[in-house]
């Protein structure tokens, strides 16, 4: 079944593998690039940016807990390696200034950027976001594969 999701209000939902995907393009990305990759991989796992907190002047009141479900965490050994988030564009439109700045806390708090992928028919175009010496979305890294390291991809 196919449904509208919240992030996501033109696409549909895919279901595949036991896993429900945000959009065609998110599925496409898993099963081209991920799911045969030889890699450890979680799939919209959980980060808690600010947890929930109670009010100082009234414990009753709580301001509620800010997460971010990135689509894909890759893992080399047990560390990140990658931290994917995929959109149709590196522009404001693909990437609005809400993600942005979720994108940046969650850079701040675990130490890696989200990359931010853009699925084409043969590879990927993808831009770290979140850190200061990163690739311009003019100038996206094209990959065909997960066996690449950020940081040597930022040109540093």
């Amino acid at each position: 079944m196919k449904s509208p999701t919240a992030l996501n209000k033109r696409g549909t939902r895919v279901y595949l593998d036991g896993y429900t995907f945000d959009s065609q393009k998110e599925a496409d990305f898993y099963t081209r690039f991920v799911r045969d990759s030889g890699l450890r991989y979680t799939i919209h796992p959980k980060f808690v940016l600010d947890p929930l907190q109670e009010l100082p002047r009234d414990k009753r009141l709580k301001v509620g807990e800010e997460s971010f479900k990135p689509d894909f965490v890759i893992y080399k050994g047990d560390e990140i390696a990658h931290v994917y988030d995929v959109k149709n564009s590196f522009g404001i439109y693909g990437i609005p200034i809400d993600v942005n700045t979720k994108f940046k806390r969650f850079t701040r708090k675990y130490g890696i950027p989200v990359e931010a992928v853009v699925v084409r028919r043969h590879d990927f175009k993808t831009i770290a976001w979140g850190i200061t010496k990163k690739r311009k979305f003019t100038h996206p890294l094209v990959c065909t594969n997960l066996q690449y390291d950020w940081i040597e991809a930022t040109g540093l």
